[in-house]
């Protein structure tokens, strides 16, 4: 396609290519601080094109495809295209990746281990996992936590930060305009607004870290904290694997041993103050 942009984030490189310039102009601002791909070779390809022959001028509308989609996707307006590519890498390493097992889970890291949140969507962790990455930890992801396979390290995957509705004001309130992304209204979710990791995230998106806790985070609720055990923890997980089924024993084995090495806790928390002081001391007993 005529606007395009290769883009290496974590072991994943996409090479994402549009039918127009917008969506592609936002990626390279936001991913601008983001290194070089070495090589020309991608993982993966997504293409943002026309829903219809007349679609790229009138009422511009985007069907999301690449190497890895779905025929039945609604397509999306043009002032969305931003989601559109982000819902394209997505798409791709759900589909795609066999390199790892993948948690549909935010993850922060501190003092060389790491903190894996995964819960519904609504359910608080990519904004606890957002402000947890501007207090001291280091973000490595927001939409999915990769486990290697054979050592069950945690590998980075900080792309940008998915906010929606009233998380917006709240990381917009103490993150620089210049790591926000453009305000996209009316979106299936409400709005959205996508944030820039900080800079050391990014810097060190190639150093994993083995996992300490696992918490099951759900906002909107009073202050509760419940131990998890090793039979549920292991059937949340495996229904939050977009790839668990396809990578067969290893994945069975890795899943195991994270269950079996990786105490589980579910929090309940009303605000993200909160929260974040139940998660700080549940690290602090942890140790």
């Amino acid at each position: 396609m005529k606007h395009r942009i290769t883009l290496s984030i974590g072991p994943a490189t996409f090479r994402i290519g549009s039918a127009w310039p917008d969506p592609i102009r936002e990626l390279k601002r936001l991913y601008a601080d983001y290194p070089a791909p070495a090589g020309d070779f991608a993982d993966f390809t997504v293409r943002l094109e026309p829903a219809g022959a007349l679609r790229r001028w009138l009422r511009p509308s985007i069907f999301i495809t690449g190497d890895h989609g779905l025929a039945d996707a609604a397509p999306m307006s043009l002032p969305h295209g931003l989601l559109a590519a982000e819902m394209g890498m997505n798409l791709q390493m759900a589909l795609g990746w066999r390199r790892h097992l993948l948690l549909h889970a935010s993850s922060v890291e501190k003092n060389g281990r790491v903190l894996v949140m995964t819960g519904e969507s609504g359910s608080g962790k990519s904004t606890l996992a957002a402000q947890l990455g501007e207090r001291g930890w280091r973000l490595m992801g927001d939409e999915f936590a990769l486990l290697d396979l054979a050592t069950g390290v945690v590998l980075p995957f900080p792309r940008l930060v998915s906010l929606k509705n009233r998380a917006i004001g709240v990381m917009a309130a103490e993150v620089p305009a210049e790591r926000m992304g453009p305000l996209m209204a009316g979106t299936a979710k409400g709005d959205i607004r996508h944030m820039v990791p900080r800079a050391e995230a990014v810097a060190r998106m190639d150093e994993g870290a083995s996992p300490a806790l696992l918490l099951f985070p759900r906002f909107g609720h009073a202050p509760d904290i419940r131990s998890v055990g090793h039979g549920e923890t292991f059937m949340r997980l495996t229904q939050a694997s977009t790839n668990y089924v396809a990578l067969g024993e290893p994945g069975f084995a890795a899943l195991t041993r994270f269950v079996k090495t990786v105490p589980a806790k579910a929090i309940d928390f009303p605000s993200g103050n909160e929260a974040i002081a139940m998660v700080e001391r549940l690290w602090e007993q942890r140790a």
